[in-house]
Order: C-alpha cells, then structure tokens, then sequence
C-alpha cells in the first residue's frame, strides 16, 4: 500500500521556528513530526510513501534519507506549491494501480490507529473514508455532517454558520479513481476540490484518542506538553 504524507507547508504561522526548520520537521517530544508519521504509516503496513517538499526541501530530503527500514520514501519536490489535490494529481500514475491509499497531513499530531481507518475503507465500495473529529473551533475546520450509517452526507470547508463540530482531521484512504475528478489548474485543495464532489460516496471514522493541528505556536507549545505525557 502507497501513501501520500503532505509536508510542503510554509508554516507561516510558526515563523520564526519555520525559517530554518520546515514544520514536518519540528520535534515533540525530541522526535521530528515527519518521523511520527513515518513510523504509524509503518505500522499500517503502507510499503512506500510519497512525501511532498518545498520549503526547506532540502532539509527534508537529507533526513528521509538517513531513515532506516519501513517504509520506503521518496520526496516530490514542487517548485511551485501545488495544493494537496494538486500533489496527488501529479502523482496519479504513482496510485493508479493500487485498491486504496492513504493520504495524511503531516502538521497533524495524533495517536489515531491508522489500520481503523482502513478497516473502515474495506467495508464497502465507497470513494473515501476520512478520519473526523470533533473540533473545538468548527468555524476554522471542514465541516462534515453524516447520515445514520457514518455516509458523508455534507462536507463545507470553514463554514460561517457550522452545522456540527465534526471536523475533517485530513486523514483519507481514497480510491485511485477519484483521482480523475480533480480537474483545473493548481493549486488544488482535497478540502476545497475533491471532497464536495464525494458527497453521498465517502463515509467517515471518528477518532477517539489525541488530535492535534500543530499550525500555530501556540497549538505547538500546547502539543509539546500534551503529547510528551502521553510517551513518557
């Protein structure tokens, strides 16, 4: 199994932390997020994974390359960013012979059970299966809503008036032939230009231990704190 982990982030909103270090790489708890989400790729069993670079990109590469065992990486430069549904666009023919893959952000900390997920995608013939949780802020998330059975049935990115708190974790298993919906121009948003169209074919799986969007200082200081109890 393949699997896209996006890391090609600015990480504007971490400056000055950002301008050396590129935000998949900073620590917590001594250990650089990229290699968090390497190693609970591992343990769902994804063989090879593609992570997109940009700023710092060089960084990223030097460090990939050092690691050791499972899985496979290889880096994806973009010169220009070309949003998360535009890396995988550009990347369709690296997944097009694959049932399912995986798609990750990696400035989301969690401890969620990745195989969930995909015991979850193995269910039925649906498009998608996207990881929610349940957002403090709803207004600054994806906003998804769910029929009786866990079918997507509303996705809206950063609603105004938020019908829920159930939120979009960026954390996809995906079929190889949604890919061919992604139309336009880069750069291109899964939240923006893949998954409205998913409506009624993507279900969802809540994550019930720790999430975490580490884009701000603060919500990185916070998950310094946070996660250094949960691994000591």
């Amino acid at each position: 199994m393949k699997a896209f982990l996006l890391a090609a982030g600015l990480g504007t909103r971490l400056r000055p932390l950002t301008d050396n270090t590129p935000k998949c790489m900073l620590p917590v708890a001594g250990k650089p997020m990229i290699d968090i989400w390497l190693d609970a790729l591992a343990a769902a069993e994804a063989t090879e994974v593609l992570v997109n670079t940009h700023h710092l990109a060089d960084v990223v590469q030097r460090h990939v390359a050092q690691r050791h065992g499972h899985p496979t990486v290889r880096c994806f430069f973009e010169p220009r960013l070309l949003g998360s549904a535009g890396t995988l666009a550009a990347n369709r023919d690296w997944v097009g012979g694959e049932e399912v893959f995986l798609v990750c952000y990696a400035d989301n900390l969690t401890d969620f059970d990745l195989q969930l997920l995909l015991e979850r995608h193995g269910g039925g013939r649906q498009a998608a299966t996207v990881a929610v949780f349940h957002a403090p802020e709803p207004s600054q998330c994806g906003i998804v809503e769910l029929d009786e059975v866990g079918v997507v049935t509303s996705f809206v990115e950063k609603p105004e008036h938020p019908a829920s708190d159930l939120a979009n974790a960026g954390i996809y298993a995906f079929r190889p032939e949604v890919l061919a919906e992604i139309e336009g121009p880069p750069p291109l948003d899964i939240a923006f230009h893949l998954m409205p169209g998913l409506v009624g074919r993507a279900v969802a799986v809540e994550i019930e231990g720790y999430f975490r969007d580490i884009g701000t200082a603060e919500a990185y200081r916070l998950a310094q704190l946070e996660w250094a109890e949960k691994v000591a």
